[in-house]
């Protein structure tokens, strides 16, 4: 049997581009892309047989992680299935079969994209709950304040950050922000 598995990535998040030219017998569809809660390939690694093939879109799709996706070619090893990944153009198969140079280029590659992948739609069901994403802003009070040391020339950053927590960084940032604004009211 030809068994296929999509899920919503970062580059495809509606699955509308994942195996379209590929003849499946019978696809399985998750509908999220969040690591938590794959029911759709808990259900297809449970039903997949010997000798079954497995076409997948490209690694993310199917593993989150290193380690899940080392369990799940164990998983395939054992059970004499072929996992092919179409962007990738290989298989369980090849990927055992290639240099150590190869291989840990290839992992590396394979780690940022999990990361990627992971962040994405973690910040995405965050926004949807209606949580603040990012690092909260400076008090306004704060803010006011270290607005009036710079800009009276008697204190240093040193000084400044003291006083009000702001950093180095922070506060040029601000002030950037802050010349930016006025340079478009003068317009």
């Amino acid at each position: 049997m030809k068994y296929g598995y999509i899920r919503p990535i970062v580059s495809d998040q509606q699955c509308t581009h994942q195996l379209k030219e590929l003849f499946i017998d019978t696809l399985f569809i998750e509908t999220h892309g969040l690591a938590r809660k794959r029911t759709e390939l808990e259900h297809l690694l449970m039903t997949v047989q010997k000798n079954d093939e497995l076409f997948i879109q490209n690694i993310v799709v199917l593993a989150d992680s290193q380690q899940q996706l080392l369990d799940i070619l164990r998983l395939a090893e054992r059970d004499q299935i072929t996992i092919h990944f179409v962007d990738e153009q290989i298989t369980n198969q090849t990927i055992q079969k290639a240099s150590l140079l190869q291989s840990a280029t290839f992992f590396a590659n394979l780690q940022s994209k999990f990361l990627s992948q992971s962040s994405t739609f973690t910040l995405q069901a965050a926004k949807q709950q209606g949580k603040s994403i990012g690092r909260p802003r400076k008090s306004d009070d704060n803010l006011q304040l270290a607005f009036e040391m710079y800009d009276s020339k008697i204190y240093t950053l040193y000084d400044i950050k003291e006083a009000t927590g702001i950093s180095k960084s922070t506060l040029y940032r601000y002030l950037d922000d802050r010349s930016t604004s006025l340079y478009d009211e003068k317009e």
